[in-house]
């Protein structure tokens, strides 16, 4: 039989192997990572890289935290995998502490953000039936997965077109503009699905004003908030949610990403007289809520509340400003815009981004572009002030050789 064990090679070996047995359905950096440890990363040949953009996000506490490693080494060692017809302790206690965390949701858990919006959409079309509703309503440039029902929520033709027809029932407004919400919403739409700062949008900050705007046009027209927090949830921000910065609180929240620090895991949450509607049958995941990922969760929470990271990330996020708003000043006519929610950054070039994010990894800094011209910084929460500076020299450099 063929040898079924991981021998050491070179990155070009990995690459070719690549070609011969892996879809090609992403685009790859021609490097081959093989180890992490908090905000650096290593490659097959031995360079190490600063990592701006760990793990697309999911990684908020660098690469392998010490708690989140060893939590997983001890569950593998009790429970790898039981279904959802048991009992978990770990499943139980991680919903505990996120809804102790939150508004006081009960949890669906599942594997990713995709699912983790599927299950909203399902609960809030469930939740409707008997009232006729149905319709949702979301916001151009948002992201909220790839699977049938999250990739016709997400309002970007580029993502949709090659899967026409999609799911019906969909209705699209810009966002951050209450006024469009308020015309396009009758008396069969079930709830309005948002991002409260979209991410994969370019790092859009609403006004102070929206999300309270829209909890308060929902309650008066009797539909659903449900908030996609896959990306901004669990302290990336500086609040465990971002949603607890606008005062209000939603009826069904969505969490991915770091939710495990870097272990596979998505979970909906609802208020409990809405979450009672998804009954037995009408929805499930296999290895969601699985023992692995909660005891990682636990860790998660655990390393973010002992360490202080809340407020470290709100420290980051100023620091990062602060450099990115001299660096500003000195390139006018490069940098059209900062945005900047705890360490959740985004630079709004005046160019497309593409050779800067090639230019830094050639230099050993590990970034990320979207819509062509904003630079994505999703960084960890325990990034060192050192660390900060080298990575935002090394951005600086090539912003300045681009303007010259």
């Amino acid at each position: 039989m063929p040898d079924v064990h991981i021998a050491p090679q070179g990155s070009a070996e990995t690459i070719e192997e690549f070609s011969r047995y892996v879809i090609p359905n992403y685009r790859r950096y021609p490097v081959c990572l093989v180890r992490g440890e908090g905000s650096w990363v290593w490659d097959a040949e031995g360079r190490r890289y600063l990592d701006f953009f760990p793990g697309w996000g999911c990684n908020l506490l660098g690469h392998c935290p010490p708690r989140v490693v060893e939590a997983v080494r001890d569950q593998v060692g009790q429970l790898i995998h039981v279904p959802n017809t048991w009992y978990m302790e770990a499943q139980g206690a991680f919903a505990k502490a996120l809804s102790e965390r939150s508004f006081g949701g009960q949890s669906f858990f599942c594997n990713s953000g995709a699912e983790a919006n599927e299950a909203a959409i399902k609960l809030a079309r469930v939740w409707g039936h008997s009232k006729g509703r149905f319709k949702l309503i979301t916001a151009e440039g948002g992201f909220h997965g790839r699977t049938f029902a999250a990739l016709t929520a997400t309002a970007q033709p580029k993502y949709q077109e090659p899967f026409q027809p999609l799911v019906p029932g969909f209705s699209y407004v810009p966002y951050d503009d209450l006024g469009a919400v308020a015309r396009a919403a009758d008396g069969q739409t079930a709830a309005v699905l948002v991002e409260p700062i979209q991410g994969e949008g370019g790092v859009i900050v609403p006004d102070e004003n929206y999300l309270p705007g829209l909890r308060k046009l929902c309650d008066e027209k009797g539909m659903l908030l449900i908030l996609d927090e896959v990306q901004t949830g669990m302290g990336r921000t500086g609040r465990w949610f971002a949603y607890q910065h606008f005062g209000i609180e939603p009826d069904i929240l969505t969490c991915a990403k770091a939710l495990a620090g870097g272990i596979a895991a998505g979970v909906m949450m609802a208020k409990p007289e809405i979450a009672q509607v998804l009954q037995p049958g009408l929805h499930a995941s296999t290895f969601g809520g699985n023992p692995i990922a909660c005891r990682a969760g636990l860790a998660t929470i655990e390393t973010i509340e002992e360490e202080g990271l809340l407020g470290r990330g709100l420290a980051i996020g100023g620091r990062f400003r602060a450099r990115f708003e001299s660096l500003r000043a000195e390139l006018p006519d490069r940098i059209r815009a900062i945005r900047v929610r705890g360490v959740m950054i985004g630079l709004d070039l005046t160019f497309d981004a593409t050779g800067v994010v090639s230019t830094c990894l050639e230099r050993g800094l590990l970034i990320n572009a979207t819509h062509g011209h904003i630079v994505r910084l999703l960084p960890a929460l325990n990034l060192t002030d050192d660390q900060i500076d080298e990575g935002c020299d090394i951005l600086a450099d090539v912003l300045r050789e681009v303007a010259r």
